[in-house]
């Protein structure tokens, strides 16, 4: 499989600190006896998921550092071929340029200061900016100049009808009425017009992605402007739990037929950035039971709400699948609900439901939860003073079968 990615040269892209893999989580928690929560990384995943999306996305791919920006999530990814990267701050840029020197770098995020425009222009060569208001577009033509070859994406809304689990429109987007005058804003200070979106994290149903095309064919026909990019945004799912999600294939195939048909022949360049769809699979937690109160069925571990499980709280539609570890294996037998806490002081380090758990689960047992690529390192705090996150490479990882 390996063979079908273009690879990134040595003298390009950083090498790995990642040393010999163990076999799964399972094996960490036999060999390693760890007290502090482990994310177990699996690079053949990474490389997987790559694959799907470099063969598969009719399209530029370029990977939405904000997922996951663990540098070796970024390397596995630049030797797969993907180098060029979504980027929402300076940070991230310094970061990537650390590790990929000749990665390409989109600042995607609409909302910046003009000290990170002028960082992002000049120190890292940034050439794409992404803007939802005229002021933001003002700012960074008045920083650029007339530099040739500077794209800004302007970047439209549409309301989500409940297709995805996370609603970015409720915050960035401009309408598409007011993207029309953007567009022709970007035209007449010279620079590059591209239009992008985002139809929402965990997005289910590749119908959102056809129809927020539609629109952009409509929004650049009223502005008569020729577009040089559409960029479709992030979105792609990952399998959790209770997720019911499509396979990638049908959002390729939607996206493709979609802008055949909205634009025709003068199709603009394709582009998409995934991030939770390329790199949630790869990584899962292995967190280590600390107090069982069997009379009230609670249980509590070393991870939690604060930490690597954030998103269980916001959008429990996100609970990944899980299993309890004892002596290196899956923890099997009758099972009773249990309520679930995390190791901090504050009572909101909870699940927001019980899970489903051994009866006779057992301080220092360990439980793995899957689907920890995205935002699971990303989004954790130091609250209380928990923040031990080692990553250790696996071959396997815990899917639930």
């Amino acid at each position: 499989m390996t063979t079908a990615f273009k690879i990134v040269g040595s003298e390009h892209v950083a090498q790995s600190p990642l040393g010999e893999a163990f076999e799964d989580a399972a094996d960490v928690a036999l060999s390693l006896a760890p007290e502090a929560p482990i994310f177990c990384y699996s690079a053949e995943v990474v490389h997987s998921r790559a694959y799907c999306f470099l063969t598969g996305f009719p399209g530029e791919v370029a990977y939405a550092v904000k997922a996951n920006s663990d540098p070796d999530v970024l390397l596995t990814l630049a030797a797969c071929g993907i180098d060029t990267f979504d980027v929402a701050s300076v940070e991230e840029m310094a970061l990537v340029r650390s590790l990929v020197p000749h990665a390409v770098l989109h600042y995607h995020n609409p909302v910046k200061s003009r000290s990170e425009i002028a960082r992002a222009y000049r120190l890292y060569g940034c050439r794409r900016f992404a803007a939802d208001d005229a002021g933001e577009i003002a700012k960074i033509a008045a920083i650029v100049g007339d530099a040739p070859g500077i794209e800004i994406a302007v970047r439209f809304r549409l309301t989500t009808n409940g297709d995805s689990a996370h609603d970015f429109s409720s915050k960035f987007g401009a309408t598409p009425e007011e993207a029309v005058g953007l567009l022709q804003q970007v035209v007449a200070a010279g620079h590059v017009p591209v239009l992008t979106f985002h139809p929402g994290s965990q997005c289910l149903k590749p119908s959102a992605y056809a129809r927020h095309i539609a629109e952009a064919a409509r929004i650049a026909e009223t502005a008569r402007v020729g577009l040089a990019v559409l960029n479709v945004g992030g979105g792609f799912p990952a399998r959790y739990l209770a997720s019911n999600v499509p396979p990638l294939e049908d959002y390729f195939r939607a996206i493709a037929a979609s802008v055949d048909a909205a634009f025709g022949p003068g199709r603009p360049a394709l582009e998409c950035e995934p991030g939770r769809g390329l790199v949630a699979p790869a990584i899962s937690l292995l967190t280590r039971v600390k107090l069982v109160k069997l009379a009230r069925h609670e249980v509590y571990i070393n991870d939690g709400i604060y930490g690597a499980l954030m998103e269980v709280n916001q959008m429990p539609c996100l609970l990944p699948r899980y299993r309890v570890i004892r002596d290196g294996v899956t923890v099997a037998g009758e099972t009773a609900a249990f309520v679930l806490y995390g190791p901090t002081c504050d009572p909101i380090d909870r699940f927001p439901f019980a899970l489903e758990l051994p009866l006779d689960i057992a301080e220092d047992d360990y439980i793995e939860f899957d689907t920890l690529g995205a935002y699971g390192s990303a989004t954790a705090t130091r609250f209380n003073g928990y923040h031990s996150r080692e990553t250790v490479p696996v071959r396997r990882i815990f899917d639930g079968r």
